[in-house]
């Protein structure tokens, strides 16, 4: 214990040599005093992990503390556990890892349909849109400073819809989809609208650039209005010339002819990663959340 004792105040101070006087008793009359000085670099590293060792041990300090091997998978036995394995489904979406995807996975429905209609949905719009709000606030805005905002799943809000088409599980119905669209009573997202009247008492120009095609131009118009969407300076629908081409390419064309009209686009902000990427993409980008479908 002395000898631990010695080594442990070695390591605290700092030492890089230890003076060790040594006695021996020779049968001869006189005895001899040795003086041994050694450096200890090697030494000191052997005891400073064997110092941290003890000071890890749980009886000493009342702690117990336990380590487990590390797995693959998640839960006991090392089997997956659903809920934990659809959470990371979704961040490698979010993320921009998982793409192309047609559907949810069926093992995840629950998991996507609790988030979607609990609290952290709107809790992460939330978010993102107070972060827009925020950069927005760093700005001096100009009387051609324009916000691009896509529609569904941005604006607009079509749950009603997909809760009854198992929140993305079912590949996409394009015939039930426009039947809902022609319906128009898709609710807002509530962050979003916030985000909306904050940019607008600001003075900047709004503009909507949607995938919905032309034939439906005027019945979006009208939902917008009835959800509190009530000014725009532009809306954008697809163009049948877009047809075969990718939203990327559609968006990315739009935002061109809109600056090339004098507007210089501060923000940009979508549920898909089509709507941010591209060309003539603002002065920066917000990602919403959507696990429910991939647009190219």
């Amino acid at each position: 214990m002395i000898l631990f004792q010695f080594l442990k105040y070695f390591i605290l101070y700092g030492a890089s040599k230890v003076e060790v006087t040594l006695y021996k008793e020779e049968k001869q009359e006189e005895a001899a005093k040795v003086t041994v000085v050694r450096k200890m670099k090697v030494f000191v590293l052997f005891v400073a992990i064997a110092v941290a060792a003890w000071q890890c041990q749980g009886d000493d300090h009342g702690v117990n503390f336990q380590v487990f091997p590390l797995r693959m998978k998640s839960g006991l036995g090392g089997h997956y556990i659903p809920e934990i394995s659809c959470q990371s489904w979704m961040l490698g979406v979010e993320a921009h890892n998982i793409i192309g995807f047609s559907s949810v996975p069926k093992d995840c429905v629950g998991y996507i349909g609790n988030y979607l209609v609990g609290d952290q949905y709107r809790s992460d719009s939330k978010t993102v849109c107070r972060e827009a709000y925020f950069y927005v606030k760093t700005l001096n805005i100009s009387s051609k400073d324009a916000w691009v905002f896509d529609i569904d799943e941005t604006t607009l809000c079509n749950l009603p819809y997909y809760a009854d088409h198992g929140f993305g599980a079912e590949p996409y119905n394009s015939t039930a989809f426009d039947e809902w669209v022609f319906r128009g009573v898709a609710p807002p997202l509530p962050e979003s609208l916030k985000l909306y009247r904050k940019l607008v008492s600001l003075g900047i120009k709004i503009v909507f650039i949607t995938g919905r095609p032309l034939s439906q131009l005027d019945v979006t118009a009208s939902n917008l209005k009835k959800a509190g969407y009530y000014k725009w300076d532009k809306l954008i629908t697809k163009d049948p010339s877009y047809n075969g081409k990718t939203a990327v390419t559609y968006k990315s064309n739009e935002r061109r002819k809109i600056e090339e009209q004098g507007y210089n686009i501060i923000g940009n902000i979508g549920d898909q990663w089509s709507d941010i990427l591209g060309t003539n993409v603002g002065g920066r980008t917000f990602k919403l959340p959507d696990p429910m479908y991939y647009i190219s």
